[in-house]
């Protein structure tokens, strides 16, 4: 069955650790590719258009969406830190995306949203899609946040969301912990694929997270998308159990944020 296309895909971000996997293989899902980031990107490849811009800059944003059919919102502050870089980006930043989506009428939007919004959830405890926000710092709390800012322009403007509250995705594991929060890479480019062409999304909220066999996340509220991750951090246990194991009152064995609970508070 041939694959549907958009005409025009947005990839913010596309600079970073996931952007730069999923640059070269959103090609397969538009007739054109428009990349963006705040760092540069260098010159445009076949069938793309490289635009730097700032998500703080709402002009700029607002260029940025026009003629833009499906975003991947991986842009923003990608990491724990201080307060003012993760506003400037994840809160000013996205709400400019949205509005700016909704001037030009875009019809989805995949946006990265991160485990980090239901970090101070137990380990051991598993959570459905429904689960509510936890977050377990400043990064967390953006993304928060960036689930009830599109959650709003679904309800009252139409744009679909698909959240992706995105694991641990590397070419592998690095730590016991990411045994269960892993997401390899082919498996976070088809969670993307699944986002951007399933029928009908609505507001949704997905955990991205590859077929661990270890799982606090519970993605079966999720099955309208049609996600099926066929990876596993399997093949990576021994070497990582023979590291040694965190004590057990240690925060970041307790909750599923991992080292994220400890980190902070940061000087002004």
């Amino acid at each position: 069955m041939t694959q549907p296309s958009y005409n025009r895909i947005l990839l913010t971000g596309a600079a970073g650790g996931l952007g730069t996997v999923l640059r070269p293989r959103l090609k397969a899902f538009c007739k054109v590719l428009r990349v963006s980031d705040i760092a540069p990107l260098g010159a445009a490849q076949g069938e793309e258009e490289v635009v730097q811009a700032d998500l703080a800059d709402a002009p700029a944003i607002d260029k940025l969406l026009a003629g833009v059919d499906a975003l991947v919102h991986m842009g923003g502050v990608s990491v724990e830190g201080p307060w003012p870089p993760i506003l400037a980006a994840n809160i000013s930043g996205l709400h400019n995306v949205y509005e700016a989506g909704r001037r030009h009428g875009i019809k989805r939007v995949v946006f990265a949203s991160s485990n980090h919004a239901i970090g101070f959830h137990r380990q051991g405890t598993v959570i459905g899609v429904d689960a509510p926000p936890r977050p377990d710092g400043n990064y967390g709390v953006s993304k928060a946040f960036g689930e009830d800012l599109s959650r709003f322009y679904f309800d009252r403007y139409g744009i679909e969301t698909v959240c992706l509250r995105i694991g641990s995705s590397f070419p592998e594991p690095r730590d016991r912990r990411m045994l269960i929060t892993w997401l390899s890479y082919d498996d976070m480019v088809e969670l993307v694929r699944c986002s951007l062409f399933a029928p009908k999304v609505g507001h949704s909220i997905i955990y991205g997270v590859s077929n661990n066999r270890d799982k606090w996340w519970d993605n079966s509220g999720a099955a309208h998308i049609g996600f099926k991750p066929k990876d596993s951090s399997e093949p990576f246990r021994a070497k990582l159990e023979a590291t040694p194991a965190l004590p057990e009152d240690d925060p970041a064995k307790m909750y599923q944020g991992g080292g994220y609970v400890k980190m902070g508070p940061y000087q002004p």
